[in-house]
């Protein structure tokens, strides 16, 4: 485990120093399949850990404080205010508040992009793309529908199909030479079309590039509806998978910008968000 500080890395071992009378705040996102924590100090240093949540979202956001305090040196009342976010936040037992995913996603991604001003996240559950101003607050936002076929899970049924570790599917999608074209945008009948294809011999690579390719589609016609302003990031689970960063950049003619940890950002914006209402002083 590394924890991010400020574009460079530290050991998780590194001991967050806390100097008397500073508040010392945490963000966490309680998602569907993870649960992460960040702890921001006045120095800027990003603190953070990941657990799956695994459909108990208060032991999840339990365990990632418990383990990001630990990795950091401190203790759990070592923190002074804890802003949660993310579809578990109202689970988050250590919580003083709760904030929207949208303006968390904002304010993480903008701290570590200052000039980002529209926001892809490809997520568990859905996907969003989100257009926000120079103080990182959303000005207008899209959602995907409930369909799986829009958001990250559709990736994790296909590297099911395919038995594939997800972490596998974006350097096999980038080999394609031949993308298989998908006649449908439901996930449920995308799965049953892939095995189809494969019965029919398609190779794994041409599959996952014409799943990118159908994701990339959808992404694409969401930003169309906000409006593409850049600078553009993308963050999420789905900024790990580099088939589908290739597709977007080419459906969108753009370069994207990608966090070293793109799966942390909403909970880096909930704890910069705790930050901001305790007016804790920031050092350069």
């Amino acid at each position: 485990m590394r924890s991010q500080v400020l574009g460079k890395t530290v050991e998780a071992g590194h001991r967050a120093m806390k100097d008397e009378g500073e508040v010392l705040v945490a963000g966490i996102d309680v998602g569907s399949a993870f649960s992460k924590a960040v702890i921001l100090n006045s120095a800027g240093a990003i603190f953070y850990h990941s657990v799956a949540t695994r459909g108990d979202f208060s032991r999840a956001a339990h365990q990632a404080m418990e383990e990001v305090t630990s990795q950091a040196g401190l203790k759990l009342e070592d923190i002074g205010s804890t802003v949660a976010t993310g579809v578990g936040a109202a689970n988050a037992p250590l919580s003083d508040d709760q904030v929207p995913e949208i303006s968390c996603q904002g304010k993480g991604t903008k701290h570590l992009f200052p000039s980002v001003r529209t926001i892809i996240d490809v997520g568990d559950q859905a996907s969003r793309v989100i257009r926000i101003d120079d103080e990182g607050r959303p000005i207008y936002f899209v959602v995907s529908e409930k369909c799986a076929a829009g958001s990250g899970r559709f990736l994790q049924i296909m590297a099911r199909v395919l038995q594939m570790d997800i972490s596998e599917i974006g350097v096999l999608s980038l080999k394609s030479t031949t993308p298989v074209t998908f006649g449908t945008n439901c996930a449920v009948f995308a799965e049953s079309e892939a095995i189809s294809r494969i019965a029919e011999g398609a190779s794994k690579s041409d599959l996952l590039a014409g799943i990118h390719i159908a994701l990339a589609a959808k992404i694409h016609s969401m930003v169309e509806r906000v409006g593409l302003e850049m600078d553009c990031a993308i963050v999420g689970g789905g900024a790990k998978d580099s088939g589908l960063v290739k597709r977007l950049e080419d459906k969108l003619g753009v370069g994207l910008l990608i966090p070293q940890e793109p799966h942390i950002t909403a909970a880096l914006g909930a704890a910069i968000i705790a930050r901001e209402r305790n007016l804790l002083p920031q050092t350069e």
